[in-house]
């Protein structure tokens, strides 16, 4: 994905509990802070912290007409904005919401220049942590419309704040918690004959060697629901490769202290590139129809996320299981789970109140069931997943000792994905070496000044 940056310099955080901001009060590590919202989804009765009712309404009754702009594609937030835009404005016939989808490949380009010009959307979907710093510079801070209580409610929001604190200022809310995962087909696994998934590279291979001599296609690629760019989105395969080490190692990526270079992460990046050249996968990785390809039953398994959940569900039903990707030689035990994207208000809207009302409105208890009713995974204390594969993902950290990690591309600069998107693809492809690929990744990191590669995460500079 293009990913152009706007300005604002300031302080942020390390990613995990060893690691500590600049600001005086520390935001929660990864863990702790996933911790809570497994809690809140899975089990926690409705909580007593309500979002005040005046938060949750404009503050006036004359016509107001908002536009709201997202990137989803097809998939299940889409569905879920518009259940939530028509839920209410049915509850506020004066406030009219006009939705309008943006091709994702160059969506934060388009809210750049929708920025620079002054005529883009009221509201926005915005990805967190780096993201909505490094585009803070057109989000309205939230804390003057939105109580303090309100957006705590939120599980998440220090990912959606300046600083990545909230005690800095909101500037976006969180619509969801999210996976990156794999999905498996477990008749044609049975098919192969494989009984138990495998969760390491060697067993995987296996695996796949196995469906592979059964006639089967043992994974699908391509740009999926949402298409983020001009290919696969590398990053649900890039967050679980980088598990081979802890969490709190990744913000030595952020910082060079592990260099993209290193031996070990060329070692990795070699095997993930087997996975097609072992012809396991479909030709055409870059253009192939992943999604429609495993929905089929044409492939045994596909990479995507949490909004896949229902989709996959209601089109596969019971043989549809969720897995962990085990691209580690040890035993695979993290797994991407974050509050990974949200929407925000923009600092040029002529009708930020009224914006910030819907997004107050999304932690109500009518709000929170829309979107689980989705099949996406709320983020406010009492409203339960409903999807059977959600409430597998959220398992594996809740109950079997997965450790929670970001999306990798949430916590690494800007400028460095931007060369990774374009490269990553390519080595799995077979026509960029992981030598090569990773040597322009560290290139592209060595050029950021050095308050961009330090021990706290900070605000890009302009793109």
């Amino acid at each position: 994905m293009n990913r152009r940056l706007l300005a604002l310099a300031g302080s942020a955080m390390l990613i995990a509990a060893a690691c500590g901001g600049s600001t005086p009060s520390a935001v929660p590590s990864v863990a702790t802070s996933a911790a809570t919202s497994t809690a809140s989804v899975a089990s926690v009765a409705p909580s007593s912290a309500a979002p005040s009712q005046a938060a949750a309404s404009p503050t006036a009754a004359a016509p107001v007409t908002l536009t709201l702009w997202h990137n989803y594609g097809t998939e299940a937030n889409a569905t879920v904005t518009q259940a939530l835009v028509k839920a209410y404005t049915t509850k506020n016939p004066n406030v009219t919401i006009n939705v309008v989808s943006q091709p994702a490949d160059n969506y934060f380009a388009l809210l750049k220049a929708a920025a620079i010009s002054g005529t883009g959307p009221d509201l926005m979907t915005m990805w967190t942590g780096l993201f909505a710093l490094q585009n803070q510079g057109y989000l309205e801070p939230l804390n003057q419309y939105i109580p303090a209580d309100t957006l705590k409610t939120f599980n998440g929001i220090d990912w959606c704040s300046k600083g990545l604190s909230l005690d800095q200022g909101a500037i976006c809310v969180p619509l969801d918690m999210q996976h990156y995962n794999g999905f498996y087909n477990k008749d044609l696994f049975a098919k192969a004959g494989i009984t138990a998934f495998p969760t390491n590279w060697t067993e995987f291979f296996a695996a796949c060697e196995k469906l592979k001599a059964a006639g089967i296609l043992p994974m699908a690629y391509g740009p999926g629901g949402q298409a983020l760019n001009a290919g696969f989105y590398p990053y649900y395969d890039l967050s679980y490769m980088m598990m081979y080490l802890p969490v709190t190692d990744w913000q030595k990526l952020y910082s060079g202290k592990i260099p993209w270079t290193d031996p070990a992460i060329v070692a990795q990046l070699t095997k993930w590139a087997q996975i097609k050249s072992k012809g396991y996968t479909n030709p055409d990785v870059l253009n192939g129809d992943s999604v429609g390809m495993f929905e089929a039953g044409k492939a045994a398994m596909v990479l995507e996320g949490s909004w896949d959940f229902k989709e996959f569900h209601d089109k596969l039903g019971d043989k549809v299981g969720v897995f962990i990707p085990p691209f580690t030689d040890t035993q695979a035990k993290g797994v991407v789970e974050f509050p990974g994207n949200g929407f925000g208000v923009t600092s040029y809207s002529q009708n930020k109140p009224a914006a910030a009302a819907f997004l107050a409105w999304m932690a109500t208890a009518e709000a929170q069931k829309i979107i689980a009713d989705g099949g996406l995974i709320p983020v406010v204390a009492g409203t339960s997943a409903s999807q059977p594969l959600a409430n597998q993902m959220l398992d594996f950290a809740a109950n079997q000792g997965y450790t929670r990690y970001p999306m990798i591309d949430n916590v690494i600069q800007p400028g460095v994905t931007d060369v990774a998107t374009k490269l990553l693809n390519g080595v799995f492809n077979g026509t960029t070496t992981p030598t090569d690929a990773l040597k322009a990744m560290s290139d592209a990191l060595n050029a950021l000044p050095a308050d961009q590669r330090g021990d706290t995460y900070t605000a890009p500079a302009p793109g």
